[in-house]
């Protein structure tokens, strides 16, 4: 089955109950069980059913599943946003003690989630660069845990994920990949070996800007060997622990469920994912490449002139994704830009079906260190653009003239 098939018809079909061809919204709290016995063996596990959406819910379910069979998962949680899931599924497998690994270029509000963990005696390493050896280089025998971002945000560096899977799995750690820029259809980091794949379902998932949630998808090759993870202990199910105490123990006790509301927008937003990003990546594609023409200081991985170009083709399918950067001399030139343009909105998302454009040194990064912008690609005068469905010849002549005003 070709992935825009798998899109509406794998792990998805007409509801059993109604015959409804789009998931029914299911917005209720409770959920009810015609015997004490029913609900006693629901709540148990020994019994199919729901009993409170906090836990689970067939709205979001469905979601869950639709995700999980196109990233080919064992199973998939939703939360109800994307740093919810970052956070939930890091904290479901590092205790006080134990360090994690990550790329420096990773989106703002992960570095500063990162950051706060040493309140929890949890020390967060950076690797130099993106080669496997960088991440070697500073991995101990504490380290439980790697986590990247397939395309970095906005750093734009893209990571070899093979060559990562291999060194996290032969020091006996998983992988975490962040799948959110460039989504199942242009990448399935469980294929390439990693273990765990975040998504923010706010952005491209949805695709229309319209609700906030995020989702894990579990692999099923990672042992979770109990005595080394010691929160598995109780949930030692192999390749399935992650996942089972992530639901029974993240989403039930700390309570970050994603809303039926929101699962149910982004369900209807995932059926075009596939068609929205067949436009959207050949316009940003021709963006980048007009604006190299031009003598901007551009930065996409689809271009040759991007180190990450040959890793990016390798893994993308030739797709490099809806976001790009310009950097324009100074801040004051970079707000000029911004206010000067016409169609492309000055927000703070991505993935969404407008032209998306925002300064992330004042704003996602507003409260990172010198350090920690520098490793993440941030200056002052870099601008964020995230493509949108417009015409690509209306966006061509919004920037170009928004570059041409300034001074």
């Amino acid at each position: 089955m070709k992935f825009a098939t798998k899109l509406l018809h794998g792990s998805f079909g007409p509801d059993a109950a109604t015959g409804s061809v789009t998931q029914p919204l299911y917005q209720t709290s409770a959920f009810y069980q015609e015997t004490a016995e029913d609900m006693a063996n629901v709540f148990a596990g020994r019994k199919p059913g729901f009993v409170y959406t906090r836990v689970n819910n067939p709205t979001v379910m469905s979601l869950e599943r639709r995700i999980n069979g196109l990233e080919g998962g064992a199973g998939a949680v939703a939360f109800a946003s994307g740093m919810t899931a970052v956070s939930h599924a890091v904290l479901n497998v590092l205790s006080s003690g134990d360090e994690l690994v990550a790329s420096g270029g990773l989106y703002g509000g992960t570095s500063s989630f990162f950051r706060d963990l040493a309140h929890y005696g949890i020390t967060v390493r950076y690797a130099s660069g993106d080669r496997a050896e960088d991440f070697a280089a500073v991995m101990t025998a504490r380290t439980k845990l790697l986590y990247v971002e397939t395309i970095g945000n906005p750093k734009l560096d893209v990571p070899d994920l093979a060559a990562l899977s291999e060194l996290a799995h032969a020091h006996g750690v998983p992988l975490f990949v962040d799948n959110t820029v460039t989504t199942p259809y242009l990448c399935q980091p469980l294929s390439l070996g990693a273990d765990v794949v975040l998504h923010s379902t706010s952005k491209a998932l949805n695709g229309n800007g319209n609700s906030i949630g995020g989702l894990v998808v579990s692999g099923n090759r990672f042992a979770w060997d109990p005595k080394r993870f010691e929160k598995f202990r109780d949930y030692a199910c192999g390749p399935l622990s992650f996942l089972v105490r992530l639901r029974m123990r993240m989403v039930t006790d700390y309570g970050g469920c994603m809303a039926p509301m929101n699962a149910y927008l982004t369900g209807i937003g995932l059926d075009t994912l596939s068609l929205r990003l067949d436009r959207i990546t050949a316009t940003a594609q021709l963006l980048a490449e007009d604006f190299a023409a031009s003598g901007a200081a551009v930065n996409y991985p689809g271009l040759a002139s991007s180190p990450y170009h040959a890793i990016a083709d390798k893994q993308f399918g030739g797709r490099f994704g809806a976001m790009l950067t310009l950097r324009l001399g100074t801040k004051e030139r970079a707000f000029a830009f911004i206010n000067s343009l016409r169609y492309a909105l000055n927000v703070s998302n991505i993935g969404d079906a407008r032209t998306l454009v925002l300064h992330p040194a004042s704003t996602i990064f507003l409260h990172a260190s010198e350090e920690e912008k520098r490793a993440a690609g941030v200056t002052d005068d870099l601008v964020r653009i995230n493509v949108g469905l417009e015409d690509p010849d209306d966006l061509r002549e919004d920037f170009h003239h928004a570059l041409s005003r300034l001074t």
